[in-house]
């Protein structure tokens, strides 16, 4: 099971539905199947867990036989379903800026994703990164989220189309050409990386949209709305959830604490107030992505324990028996637990 702080707001459940609907789907089923009911749709304070959010999307992507669900999804939320965060992308003064915008609050919208870019060249990547493997779901995340935060961008430069290629890691899938039409440019896939490249010119371009005033009221609101989100987990899961983050290496205990602007010492005993430790936590964290990684199946057994942060193989499968009372060679990757 994967953590409660993983989540994604009901708005985007009700859009899904909306989709579902034009498709001619019973959506009080669908919803009745994890647990909901039309009336949840409506609550715009509560958010699905990652596990509910799985379910659904599976069950959607079954009930519709709709392999584009993602896509169909993506282009219904315009800027003006995310809230507070669509606001303020509105009223940013550049593309530089309603990317960073993105890149600190995405977090007030889903857990989901993670968003960064980097420069290369004359070219700006912006990537979409999973704290945590998406499994069969990722397909249908990353393209209805790629395709959002492209329309909001196109939105605040009132249609320039800047983005010059979409790029996704997975196989090329059976209706590339509507994925290309939705896009508005070349769509790439098989590539070690998700997201969208703009040229560098057009960062600091100045918006005719941008307003300071409410830019700067609106980022206010997201600093306190991530704050509320923050503070609401325990320790326990703030902790997991850094770890999540940077699992390309698994920070220290000392080096945890100072991102909470603690001491080591007090973080050990916050963690042991909550019935846990640095140790148990980073265990279950590599338990998780161990059996995420091996039902994704994109890495070798080999590849999952280096990127776990274990050196020797041995050691690898003696953990991964403990966890799973199977060595990682005969865990079933059908299981979705």
């Amino acid at each position: 099971m994967h953590e409660p702080d993983f989540t994604i707001p009901m708005q985007y459940v009700r859009q899904i539905g909306d989709v579902l609907r034009g498709l001619t789907v019973d959506v009080p089923a669908w919803l009745a199947r994890s647990n909901l009911s039309e009336g949840d749709l409506q609550d715009s304070q509560r958010a699905v867990s990652f596990d509910q959010a799985y379910r659904l999307i599976i069950d959607a992507l079954a009930s519709s036989r709709e392999p584009a669900l993602g896509l169909l999804v993506g282009e219904r939320l315009v800027v003006n379903t995310h809230g507070i965060l669509g606001y303020a992308a509105m009223n940013s003064g550049t593309p530089r800026q309603a990317l960073d915008l993105f890149e600190r609050y995405i977090g007030v919208r889903t857990s989901l994703l993670a968003v960064t870019h980097e420069i290369h060249g004359t070219s700006v990547r912006v990537l979409f990164k999973e704290p945590i493997p998406l499994g069969d779901i990722q397909r249908t995340v990353l393209e209805a989220i790629v395709l959002t935060v492209k329309n909001v961008l196109d939105y605040i430069t009132m249609g320039s189309r800047h983005v010059r290629q979409v790029s996704f890691p997975f196989a090329r899938p059976e209706y590339a050409a509507l994925a290309q039409d939705l896009f508005g440019c070349e769509v790439h896939y098989g590539q070690a990386w998700a997201g969208f490249t703009i040229p560098t010119t057009v960062l600091d371009q100045a918006l005719g949209m941008a307003d300071a005033a409410m830019f700067a009221q609106a980022a206010a609101i997201c600093e306190r709305e991530l704050e509320k989100v923050q503070h609401s987990a325990s320790v326990a899961n703030r902790v997991r959830r850094i770890m999540l983050e940077k699992q390309n290496g698994f920070p220290s205990l000392q080096v945890t604490a100072r991102l909470f602007h603690m001491t080591p010492r007090t973080l050990h005993r916050r963690l042991q107030e909550e019935g846990t430790s640095y140790k148990d936590i980073l265990e279950s964290v590599r338990h998780k992505l161990a059996v995420a990684h091996l039902r994704a199946g994109h890495l070798s057994v080999q590849e999952i324990a280096y990127t776990l942060g274990y050196t020797d193989m041995a050691n690898f499968r003696r953990a991964f028996k403990r966890w799973e009372g199977v060595a990682p060679s005969q865990f079933d990757r059908s299981d979705r637990g």
